[in-house]
């Protein structure tokens, strides 16, 4: 993700863009409770099954130590179909279906939901009982689900969605524009606007079918199929094929110049609002020569669209929404294009177990950006490095540790920077040939799958046939400016 300078709040990107970072240390994820109540709703009572076992509670909370709130236990989420009707006063109503399957005997799930009040909520088209918890939406089903049945929860629900604010984080989740909305949502801001499993350990594929007023448009994650136009309204339909989480799903409303080409038969869609209209022919054309030099990089691109969208928030940040990046109230520069492209290898498509990994995201895609430099008459990688390691141990840069941020510092500089340092450093320890051939081998082993600072370490050691434990010891984890590795 991207930021304008280094003092906004959010964290994710620099204008000047800082660096990316290396690895952390895997851990068992455990689930956890929490949740103060306020109940909301009504619904039939739950039967008894006749497993063996007795159905229980899916567990509230996947376990992440930064964000304990997040997630869900009990079921993997498989696939989300969105319908929304967004209407001109901000407002929408939407019907939510998960598809799933238990991972265990449920006699009730739960789902994060912060959004507006519900109307009804249906289990296999049965209507459920539900309450509502803090960012907790429970719900007990008419029947117990079995272990490895496959069911639908389908939630309806209408009002004005909202967005959060965080000191540490910033403005996310349901942004309004000047003509419009649009969702940005790293780290939990999707359950503002829509009900969820939401933490990048349960990625789903993805349908939005959004209806808006005559005149606007929608740009969404995925493939988009041929709109619907009636006499007041347009009902646009986008389909992500490849699993997402649920932070980086996309809906923009708005009006925009939208621009499709193709770019070795991957279709490339950029949308621009009109206020940046000059900015769309660079946009597109840089998108698609970041495209291909990533793909020749890092290996190929893991989905079936890329593109990008202009939106006008005054937030001043970008972010990695899958397959199409938001750059919010900024004209990207090349090496802002360059760092959202490649987190659709790092983060989007190899995606995080745990919060405090968040330097495998953005250390790697802040370290394309150097790479981008080195390739493109620019300074090289070794020159960056030195520039940043001249800096005072007291400088932002090097603290606190990437590989254990904290939840306050999650899009700090040293995430990016000493990040960015720490995936040189790799480079320098095991030479070009060897660490190209690492980031490959990231990129393949887990498309489309979730990894963690511990296997980025195997990885690396198994590739090169060296010990990196000190390495990634002193670069990731040590207090102050790393010296002997």
């Amino acid at each position: 993700m991207g930021r304008v300078n280094a003092h906004t709040p959010h964290g994710k990107i620099h204008f000047k863009i800082t660096a990316l970072a290396a690895v952390t240390t895997a851990l068992a994820l455990s689930a956890s409770s929490g949740g103060t109540a306020t109940a909301q709703s009504t619904g039939s009572g739950l039967a008894p099954s006749a497993s063996a076992h007795y159905p229980r509670n899916g567990a509230r909370g996947i376990g992440d130590p930064y964000f304990p709130h997040m997630g869900n236990g009990g079921y993997d989420a498989l696939h989300y179909h969105v319908v929304l009707d967004y209407r001109r006063n901000r407002s929408a109503s939407a019907v939510v279906t998960m598809t799933a399957r238990a991972t265990q005997d449920l006699s009730g799930l739960s789902l994060d939901f912060r959004g507006p009040k519900i109307k009804e909520v249906e289990v296999d088209d049965r209507r459920a009982t539900f309450q509502r918890r803090g960012q907790d939406l429970l719900i007990t089903p008419a029947v117990a689900l079995r272990r490895g049945q496959v069911f639908t929860v389908r939630v309806r629900y209408a009002g004005g969605p909202g967005s959060r604010t965080d000191k540490s984080l910033g403005t996310y989740g349901w942004i309004r524009t000047r003509d419009g909305v649009v969702t940005l949502s790293q780290p939990d801001g999707t359950p503002a606007w829509m009900p969820v499993n939401d933490h990048p350990l349960d990625k789903a594929t993805y349908t939005f079918r959004v209806t808006v007023p005559k005149g606007l448009t929608v740009i969404a994650n995925g493939r988009p199929s041929k709109p619907v136009h009636r006499a007041k309204t347009s009902t646009y339909t986008w389909s992500e094929p490849s699993p997402m989480a649920s932070y980086l799903a996309l809906v923009a409303i708005g009006k925009f110049k939208v621009t499709r080409s193709e770019a070795d038969g991957i279709p490339v869609i950029t949308a621009v609002d009109p206020r940046y209209r000059r900015h769309a022919a660079r946009l597109h054309r840089s998108t698609k020569k970041a495209l291909a030099w990533l793909s020749k990089t890092f290996g190929p691109y893991p989905f079936t669209t890329a593109g990008g969208v202009i939106d006008d928030p005054k937030l001043k940040y970008a972010l990695e929404t899958q397959s199409r990046p938001v750059y919010a109230g900024i004209t990207p520069r090349m090496n802002f294009i360059v760092h959202e492209m490649a987190h659709q290898w790092f983060g989007n498509s190899v995606s995080l177990k745990r919060w405090q990994d968040i330097w495998l995201n953005e250390g790697l895609a802040s370290y394309a950006e150097w790479l981008w430099r080195e390739q493109h008459r620019g300074k090289s990688a070794e020159q960056i490095f030195r520039s940043y390691y001249k800096q005072p141990a007291s400088s932002a840069i090097f603290s606190p540790p990437p590989g254990r941020p904290g939840r306050n510092k999650l899009f700090g500089d040293s995430v990016y920077i000493r990040g960015a340092m720490t995936v040189h450093a790799l480079r320098k320890k095991v030479g070009d040939r060897t660490f190209f051939r690492i980031l490959r081998a990231w990129t393949t082993q887990y498309r489309h799958g979730n990894a963690g600072t511990a296997d980025f370490i195997a990885l690396a050691e198994k590739e090169s046939g060296k010990q990196l434990d000190q390495l990634f010891k002193v670069w990731l984890y040590s207090k102050g400016k790393p010296k002997k590795w």
